[in-house]
């Protein structure tokens, strides 16, 4: 009984979505001479620009503290900050809060100490906390005309709320005198997560000093949200929008560090939560950094990236005067979508090019829309219908080129037999073969092709789309992050720690699918790999990859091939009819083919090759 082999089409189609997995994983691992080169790139920028260039930021530095009671510690204190002394030195918080959001605003630096959000929690039922126990700082660093140098973080800032309608208004001061002072003014408006902030200064052009440095520093570590640290990890990334309407992002699995110029929002994404700083008046450069903190999955771990900005200011007519705003809230496309004048939907993690176009204004809105009145779970199996019936063309037109090889085999059979000692002669003849027949053996790569920007896109929506999250659906909990139906009590190597069912599921699919259309087209040709061995080791590659993705992933992929196999069987039972493609394959021989100018390239690149080989 003659070995089945795997059918061309199935294995290029396959190769290709591992290839653009792995692309996915490492499109931002730059190589050794890519290293060297941001290196000199970077000390070509450093060398030419003026003191005013911010140094790339380090770790997040604890904050200095004062014994309030101890008179000698304020009296020192007092001395180094000289003028700005004229605040009292008093401890405290003020609170801002609406429908959404919580915030706490500390006296000391006038900073947020404390944002939490008010309508989600976490894995284990926490508030999530995107600000929270000194893992974020910020601050202005400047120098005084009598050489000392400041930081915000360290002043005491007087509070003073009021309202502008129905927003809330607080206004923090650090005074030199009553009408001298650096302010911090946020503004909250009702159920928003975005707040108005504006930094500037009153009646210090005498002050500061505007030949020394005015840098903004703004430091945080992401909090863990999720039941798997390492997942999180994977999607909390610092993403800028930078040079009017570029979007970039530092590195996603080590550190990184860049300087960019013309710098309008920064996002601090900590998988499906950000905190943004927005400004009216871009950074003419900023220095951003990225620090991983996850070596492996734990459950003891609690910060997942350790992210920074340095950023110089500009005083005009002698004073400081930026208009920015704060955002904690969701990565949602609902509620970034709000705010399109600072082009903030932008920071959601849709993927790149096409895949990201077609995630973001296909698959989004469409599952919003399913998801509106169908369970979420439920929602992913009629989507995935709908888009197998919508590619069922292409399948069709893969699965007509397979019977067509198929057909073809017996004799392409024969050729092989006849020319098993020479190659070169065997393949012009399986060429011209194939051209009498009308049959391309690569006319089933195109709907492969056409459907990688599908996967793709879907391959990035179910681990960032906010509406799957903590959404269950049959056993699993989470339709973003992956199934559990059982704990192992240790750590296969690539698998982890547990068991997801979904993904077992989808790889048996996988492998029906590509038992089902095996022995189509291939012939094993010596030096290729064993094609049974790579039909067995596909699913189990899927296994192992899916097993900590998003469970809404892996639903998708298994109810997609069930969906394929049974397209397949009707169009094989109710469409295609072997005997009459025969006939026509036979037809179409006895017809004068006119080689094109590709086939007539080949055919006379193989005679030469047969000629240089008769003639050694």
């Amino acid at each position: 009984m003659e070995e089945k082999k795997l059918d061309i089409n199935s294995i290029i189609g396959f190769i290709l979505i591992f290839g653009i997995l792995i692309f996915w994983f490492y499109q931002n691992q730059p190589t050794p001479e890519e290293l060297e080169a941001q290196k000199t790139e970077r000390a070509k920028v450093e060398s030419q620009v003026i003191e005013e260039e911010p140094t790339v930021p380090q770790a997040v530095l604890p904050e200095t503290k004062i014994d309030l009671q101890d008179s000698v510690a304020i009296a020192d204190y007092k001395n180094a900050i000289g003028g700005f002394g004229f605040t009292s030195a008093k401890e405290g918080t003020t609170v801002l809060e609406n429908e959404v959001l919580f915030l706490e605003i500390s006296n000391k630096g006038g900073q947020i100490i404390e944002a939490r959000m008010k309508k989600f929690v976490t894995f284990d039922s926490i508030p999530v906390y995107l600000v929270k126990d000194g893992n974020a700082s910020f601050g202005i660093n400047f120098s005084t005309r009598d050489n000392r140098v400041i930081d915000s973080k360290d002043l005491f800032f007087e509070p003073s709320m009021s309202k502008n309608g129905d927003n809330q208004v607080l206004s923090m001061k650090a005074k030199v005198a009553s009408d001298q002072y650096l302010e911090f003014r946020y503004e909250m408006k009702p159920d928003e997560y975005l707040l108005d902030y504006t930094v500037r200064s009153q009646g210090l052009s005498g002050v500061i000093n505007d030949a020394q440095p005015i840098n903004l520093n703004w430091k945080q570590r992401g909090i863990r949200h999720n039941k798997s640290i390492q997942y999180e990890n994977r999607y909390t990334r610092l993403t800028y929008k930078h040079d009017e309407e570029k979007i970039s992002k530092l590195s996603e699995s080590g550190d990184d560090e860049e300087i960019e110029n013309g710098v309008t929002w920064l996002s601090y994404r900590q998988h499906f939560f950000s905190s943004i700083l927005a400004t009216k008046t871009p950074f003419e450069s900023a220095a951003l950094s990225s620090k991983n903190l996850v070596e492996e999955e734990s459950k003891e771990a609690k910060t997942t990236k350790e992210f920074a900005t340095v950023a110089p200011l500009k005083m005009q007519g002698g004073e400081l005067s930026y208009n920015m705003n704060w955002y904690y809230g969701p990565t949602d496309i609902k509620v970034l979508s709000e705010y399109k004048e600072l082009g903030l939907a932008d920071s959601i993690p849709y993927g790149w090019g096409i895949f990201g176009w077609i995630n973001r204004y296909v698959f989004t809105p469409f599952y919003g829309f399913l998801s509106s009145f169908l369970p979420f779970g439920i929602a992913i199996v009629v989507m995935t219908i709908l888009v197998r019936l919508l590619m069922s063309p292409v399948t069709y037109k893969s699965y007509l080129s397979q019977a067509k090889m198929k057909v073809l085999k017996p004799e392409i059979t024969e050729l092989t037999e006849k020319y098993k000692d020479n190659a070169m002669k065997k393949q012009q003849e399986t060429m011209k073969l194939y051209n009498k027949a009308g049959v391309s053996p690569m006319s089933g790569c195109v709907p492969a092709l056409l459907q990688l920007p599908i996967f793709y896109a879907l391959f990035m929506f179910f681990p960032t789309s906010f509406a799957l999250r903590q959404k269950a659906f049959l056993w699993a909990s989470d339709l973003s992050s992956y199934d559990t139906i059982a704990e192992l009590p240790f750590t296969i190597p690539f698998y982890g720690d547990h068991v997801s069912l979904f993904p077992i599921l989808a790889s048996v699919a996988i492998f029906f699918y590509m038992m089902m259309t095996t022995g189509q087209n291939m012939q094993t040709q010596p030096g290729m790999p064993n094609m049974k061995f790579i039909m067995y080791l596909s699913p189990l590659m899927m296994l192992f990859f899916f097993n900590n993705y998003a469970s809404g992933l892996s639903l998708y992929y298994f109810v997609s091939n069930l969906i394929t196999i049974f397209i397949m069987l009707a169009i094989k039972k109710f469409i295609l009819d072997e005997d009459k493609i025969h006939a026509q394959i036979q037809e179409n021989k006895k017809k004068p083919k006119k080689e094109n100018k590709f086939q007539r390239k080949m055919r006379e690149m193989m005679d030469q090759a047969e000629q240089q080989k008769k003639n050694k």
